[in-house]
């Protein structure tokens, strides 16, 4: 009865002869499973001849690895063409992996799509653990250090009031549904191109907007950790393909779009021109001294964007899918705005310490709707024997964050919007990685170890400023004839709802008034 779930569009006869297949290679290459100890890659499926596991995880594959793990255990193993994953699915075996032996574990694998094509051999996500991932990274940490957010944060408070702003003129005050997604996308957006590059945008329509939006959700579904076989299988990244040809033009675009704003500041900066302390200006002023050529500085700033904005993103967009069914949820967060806060004015930083039920629906939307069902892939600078598991130099290994969001033995009723299991945790999730006891960590969204997030503390900031305060100035409601299918997703890796519509009733009069001069 398993079967037609895990292995969809195979006849049973098809499956019979590709299993006897499987089991010829699996018994051929058992050798090379093992090191001269003895000890084995984790146990895992057998996957399929040349293809492996790939068929597999095609739809819905974060049910097919969650079914992985509760079979072959929290560390196992499947093979994607010619490529060996090891899938982390436990909380302390992720700390002893990614943290504890993190100068083994904190490489990327130099996937052929992802980080050939789109970043050629660049930027933060994607490089290897090296003296230019080392160099980004430090480039990258000037702006995202707790003392350079605290300094743009003025910016992200004018992005969260000019999208209470948005919503509330083009809702109609609640007479008219709207979709919520492009007005958050902008918001996002916007709060990077001021911190990258000095300039912000008041429209949805804006070309500019349009693009980056496009070319952060084309990012997303053409650079997956499963989501092509080009990655995995050498011949065809000699044959053309529509995957390579995506990258390719993604590469370009990348180019195009941010290499050419690096461009147009680098122009002014030579004309003396005054141009706002930003990533860009920094890029600039280093280049010389951190050896930077053109292309670096494209891809640096092309990962800034992309990794700043389509998380966050996509954070908010499921909180706006989802709060609408949870009216006694809204009610409960309202209530205590109202007692901390008032009516008078929006909720702002300082006011999160004193709104634990607010954190908490913001840690669980993070964990119930990870956009990042998948951890970014992580890989092995050299062989490694964990706990008799052979894990060869050369392995992608990753988290299988669903499956730890969804661990009964961590979350009660996993499947559930339950915000009031962190009502207690009083932890920013920055601090929330650095406890002693990972299985005490609020969630995994943002990695782990020596490739954490570099953007968690501008994430979290922007979160709370703009969930906090719509839950402040809005009654969510779904529309009856308009039902929300939660389970319907957009991207192959940074997942973001389907489009959807709701409506947003202002909770009264002091909404619209303490808007009242907001530009968009």
């Amino acid at each position: 009865m398993e079967w037609p779930f895990l292995y969809p569009g195979l006849s049973p006869s098809v499956w019979a002869i590709t299993a006897v297949f499987a089991i010829v290679i699996y018994a051929f290459l058992d050798g090379s499973r093992r090191d001269s100890n003895g000890n084995r890659i984790p146990k895992g499926p057998c996957g399929l001849p040349i293809l492996g596991s790939f068929p597999f995880l095609t739809k819905y594959p974060e049910l097919t690895l969650d079914y992985w793990a509760r079979r072959y255990g929290s560390l196992y193993s499947v093979w994607l063409g010619n490529q060996l994953f090891v899938i982390v699915s436990d909380p302390k075996v992720a700390k002893d992996l990614m943290v504890t032996h993190g100068n083994v574990f904190s490489s990327r694998k130099q996937s052929y799509i992802k980080s050939q094509t789109v970043f050629a051999g660049r930027g933060i996500t994607t490089t290897p653990y090296n003296d230019r991932w080392r160099k980004h990274r430090r480039i990258a940490n000037t702006w995202l250090n707790q003392r350079a957010v605290d300094s743009y944060s003025p910016n992200l408070d004018r992005e969260s009031k000019s999208l209470l702003k948005a919503l509330l003129d083009e809702g109609q005050a609640g007479s008219a549904p709207i979709n919520p997604q492009p007005h958050v996308g902008r918001c996002i957006l916007n709060g990077m191109t001021t911190i990258s590059f000095g300039f912000r945008f008041n429209s949805i329509d804006h070309t500019f907007v349009r693009r980056a939006l496009r070319i952060n959700r084309e990012y997303m579904n053409c650079t997956a950790s499963m989501s092509n076989l080009v990655d995995f299988i050498s011949i065809l990244q000699v044959l053309p393909s529509s995957m390579h040809r995506r990258g390719k033009r993604l590469h370009s675009e990348l180019i195009e779009t941010y290499g050419g704003l690096l461009h147009e500041i680098d122009q002014r900066m030579q004309q003396g021109a005054d141009v706002p302390n930003c990533l860009a200006k920094t890029i600039v002023e280093v280049r010389e001294k951190e050896g930077l050529d053109s292309l670096d500085m494209a891809m640096l700033a092309s990962a800034f964007m992309i990794g700043g904005v389509e998380t966050t993103a996509a954070i908010m967009q499921w909180f706006c899918a989802l709060i609408p069914a949870y009216p006694e949820i809204q009610a409960e967060a309202q209530a205590e705005l109202d007692r901390v806060v008032g009516r008078d004015r929006l909720p702002t930083i300082e006011d999160q310490k004193n709104l634990p039920y607010c954190r908490a629906i913001i840690k669980e939307v993070e964990r119930l709707y990870n956009p990042l069902w998948l951890g970014t892939p992580h890989s092995t600078s050299q062989d490694f024997v964990y706990r008799g598991h052979y894990i060869p130099k050369d392995t992608v290994v990753v988290l299988n964050t669903w499956t730890m969001h969804h661990d009964p033995a961590r979350h009660c009723s996993p499947d559930e919007f339950k915000p009031e299991r962190y009502i207690n945790d009083a932890l920013t999730s920055a601090e929330s990685a650095n406890i002693a006891d990972p299985m005490q960590r609020d969630h995994w969204i943002f990695g782990v170890g020596r490739r954490i997030c570099p953007g968690m503390l501008v994430a979290e900031r922007e979160l709370w400023l703009n969930i906090s305060r719509m839950l402040w100035a809005f009654n969510m409601h779904e529309i009856p004839e308009e039902p929300i299918d939660l389970t319907k997703y957009d991207g192959l890796s940074g997942r973001s709802p389907a489009p959807f519509r709701i409506r947003l009733t202002p909770r009264d009069e002091n909404v619209a008034r303490v808007l009242e001069g907001v530009e968009l």
